[in-house]
């Protein structure tokens, strides 16, 4: 089956792609109804199309309209995805000719259901094209690699593809078969995780990786120093080895991050041949007057290498303190800090309650607690606290954020890197309201594009980029008055 996806949004356009193709649709691309018209022309008649509403050079509903008049295309199936939500203009498009209308933000799931809605394919179909995760358990422990495959067994659509007892059988059961994702215990004989997973990175720099580390000061530098390696993202184990509180870690921590990093490809995608040109979104609300006073950033699955490469660019000689929240529990947040020193030449401290937050500091929240700036302006100062998770998160970075718009108001920019879920995203509207500016990372470079993601969809980001020009673009920002 043949799609045209339709919509000026380079990142909406690949997370429609990304779902029709696991359909086993091919897919063309057009940024405005001119460019559409341009590929039925010379490309034949496809099976569906999707388009946006508001585009330049031709918009949606002209799209349509042309297509609905005469011709070969009149009787196209065509899927309206748009930011309009209200009921007559809902309407107003259906009347215009389109099929079936999807609102943004919107979620896979939800443009699957609405294809078989539209007899564009059928449940049997999305049952065919949906094959299972298979994951490769590697640990040390007879006991987790029971509890583990049996429970990821145990999922629908994850199956075991295999078991290895250390990091060297990791490896030749990789050469024999391989899987979707491995899930790698760090502290393991013979061969450990971390030269596993350097092993790995060079042989399949592109299949994902999760670990699995225990919560001690020695796991924790481990596992950082993984992350830093290249591995995707981690699950800390918990206390000894009781099968409930281990099952339970595997429900709620395990199950989800593979999910998440099948669903991504692994991510961060190989650089696209021509650099991805930044999404810009500058409605009047995103005007800024004000020089930067703060940056706040969020980031969570695939954050360590992210801000390895971001704060390099931007945080050495900054005129302003950054404040970053990075979800990981205590210790981990504590060796993330003592790493990114080293590698980005400048000092990265966990904050401590009242510090003062000066000119060029780099904060990073310690694990377990909520950061929040405090003070006013001219004096701003770390505050903790340990109120109830939000977004299931502790830290979270929209208790950052907003905290930053109270403070600095419209002299906050707000990144928001790569991560799994939506934390930032209520944040970033407070910071926009106050009139404040958000930088998202774009989907190729993210290894998940959950939070970048979402801040995007919903038409809060004024720039989304790749992970490379971020330091540059903050760097940019500090030093030019009005962002």
């Amino acid at each position: 089956m043949r799609a045209l996806i339709v919509d000026d949004s380079k990142p909406v356009r690949s997370i429609v792609a990304r779902t029709l193709r696991g359909l086993r649709f091919d897919c063309v691309e057009a940024a405005n109804g001119e460019e559409a018209l341009a590929a039925l022309e010379s490309g034949g008649r496809p099976d569906l199309v999707t388009v946006n509403w508001h585009m330049p050079v031709m918009d949606g509903l002209e799209l349509v309209r042309r297509l609905r008049a005469a011709g070969p295309h009149r009787d196209l199936p065509l899927l309206m995805i748009s930011t309009e939500h209200a009921r007559d203009r809902v309407a107003e498009a259906l009347s215009t000719g389109v099929d079936g209308y999807l609102a943004k933000p919107f979620t896979p799931a939800a443009l699957v259901r609405k294809l078989v809605e539209l007899k564009v394919c059928s449940a049997a179909d999305v049952a065919a094209a949906t094959r299972p995760i298979r994951v490769l358990v590697c640990d040390d422990s007879l006991t987790i690699r029971g509890i583990l495959a049996a429970a990821l067994d145990a999922e629908p659509g994850i199956e075991v593809s295999g078991t290895a007892v250390n990091g060297r059988a990791c490896l030749e059961a990789l050469a024999r078969d391989l899987p979707d994702i491995v899930l790698l215990d760090v502290e393991m004989p013979v061969m450990d995780g971390l030269e596993a997973l350097r092993e790995i990175r060079r042989r399949h720099p592109q299949l994902p990786v999760l670990m699995f580390s225990s919560l001690t000061e020695r796991g924790a530098k481990a596992t950082v120093e993984a992350l830093l390696a290249g591995a995707n993202d981690y699950v800390a184990k918990p206390a000894g080895l009781d099968p409930t509180a281990v099952k339970e870690r595997i429900r709620t921590d395990v199950v989800s991050r593979i999910r998440a990093l099948a669903a991504s490809g692994g991510g961060p995608a190989p650089a696209p041949a021509e650099p991805s040109s930044p999404v810009v979104r500058r409605p009047p609300a995103f005007a800024r007057r004000e020089p930067v006073r703060g940056v706040v950033v969020a980031v969570s699955t695939g954050g360590p290498t992210a801000l390895a490469e971001v704060l390099p660019a931007c945080a050495p000689g900054a005129p302003v303190p950054i404040v970053i929240v990075q979800h990981m529990p205590a210790f981990f947040t504590t060796q993330l800090a003592g790493s990114l020193t080293k590698l980005c030449g400048v000092r990265v401290v966990e904050a401590t309650d009242g510090m003062r937050l000066d000119r060029g500091t780099v904060v990073l929240a310690p694990g377990g607690r909520h950061l929040e700036i405090a003070g006013d302006a001219a004096n701003p100062r770390a505050r903790l606290t340990d109120a109830s998770p939000e977004n299931s998160c502790r830290p979270a970075a929209d208790v950052l954020f907003r905290s930053a718009a109270r403070v600095w108001g419209g002299g906050t920019l707000g990144v928001v890197l790569t991560g799994m879920g939506r934390d930032g995203l209520a944040g970033s509207r407070a910071l926009v309201d106050a009139g404040g500016a958000v930088v998202a990372q774009d989907e190729f470079t993210s290894v998940v594009w959950g939070m970048p993601g979402e801040v995007v969809r919903a038409g809060l980001a004024d720039a989304v980029l790749p992970l490379g020009q971020i330091g540059t673009e903050i760097s940019l920002r500090l030093t030019r008055r009005g962002g």
